[in-house]
């Protein structure tokens, strides 16, 4: 063979190569979580580590949140193709125009309560009034303040109200005695409490579960116009069947699930006792999740557009939720 053939034959397997490299490519997905790398996302680091992505023929990038990342944004400015979201923040911002649409919902339960110091003499939620209550914003007040409403306990700080203080992302507020009560999760605050020296049984929790004001926490959501794409809606069966996996995998083997989202801590600011004891407490809430229940999504409209003076959405919302997505998948 001469050196002419030669150099076609190489150019042709050189091309041919290329070829199948660009026609296997994995398709990329970005996906933005709500908060910090920790047990709260584990499926997703589940099932990137365990390979249910890679099976799925997808690159997906996880990117973590923080106090100063809002999700709806993110996705807005084309910086994730699929966000993790509270559904009061997503339908709040889809109402604002940027069209949030619920394609899985993996949590079932809500993890949100309010925890309070039994020396404050809180007992029932009416012993609130004039009392101060630690509460997160960015989205996340919008249950607190629909459950304030039902009450009638108004929230500016007036007699017989009740004074909200804007919570940090940690519980100092109760320790050092500046409100009677913070907002925590199941999860994570509340244990924070406990760590740092107040036992069970000087606190008061009140679960928004109970109390009938519940709202659906980390849920999928994509933008509106990419669900016209079938490439799109095919790229994110494949992610929530994937991701599915990832979260049955964690509730199967939550310290080795928990081990794993250590792994993904590039701050180091994770422990192993607190993801341990985190992911127990998650896979109460993901039991049964992962396709949107319609109740699930009336009982959180019905939460948010009742009670409060000023509701978080002013109308019910359409099209905020879809199962084209999940039925792709499964």
């Amino acid at each position: 063979m001469n050196k002419n053939n030669q150099m076609r034959h190489l150019l042709i397997a050189v091309s041919l190569a290329c070829t199948s490299m660009l026609v296997n490519a994995a398709d990329q997905v970005t996906l933005q979580l709500k908060w910090v790398t920790q047990a709260q996302f584990a499926g997703y680091f589940v099932a990137q580590d365990q390979g249910f992505y890679d099976a799925e023929n997808l690159d997906v990038t996880i990117k973590p949140g923080g106090p100063d990342v809002a999700p709806p944004q993110v996705i807005a400015g084309g910086g994730a193709d699929v966000v993790v979201d509270w559904m009061p923040s997503a339908l709040a911002s889809r109402e604002k125009g940027v069209a949030l649409v619920n394609i899985a919902q993996p949590f079932k339960r809500s993890g949100m309560m309010l925890t309070c110091r039994k020396d404050s003499g809180i007992e029932v939620p009416a012993d609130f009034k004039d009392k101060t209550l630690g509460v997160w914003f960015y989205g996340n007040e919008y249950p607190f303040l629909s459950w304030m409403g039902q009450l009638g306990i108004a929230t500016d700080g007036s007699a017989g109200g009740a004074t909200v203080l804007k919570q940090g992302f940690n519980v100092d507020p109760i320790l050092q005695k500046q409100a009677e009560c913070v907002s925590t999760m199941t999860y994570n605050e509340y244990w924070q409490i406990i760590d740092a020296g107040l036992d069970a049984d000087e606190l008061v929790n009140f679960k928004y579960e109970d109390q009938g004001v519940s709202t659906l926490e980390d849920g999928l959501y994509v933008m509106e116009n990419n669900l016209s794409d079938p490439a799109f809606v095919d790229k994110m069966a494949r992610f929530v069947r994937a991701s599915m996996k990832g979260w049955d995998w964690a509730r199967e083997n939550p310290d080795a699930a928990a081990d794993i989202v250590l792994e993904n801590d590039s701050t180091g600011a994770q422990t192993e006792h607190h993801q341990r004891r985190m992911m127990g407490e998650i896979n109460k809430l993901t039991v049964d999740g992962g396709k949107l229940s319609t109740a699930d999504y009336d009982r959180t409209i019905s939460t948010l557009m009742n009670g409060a003076s000023d509701p978080v959405i002013s109308a019910e919302p359409s099209g905020a939720w879809t199962h084209k997505v999940w039925d792709a998948a499964f």
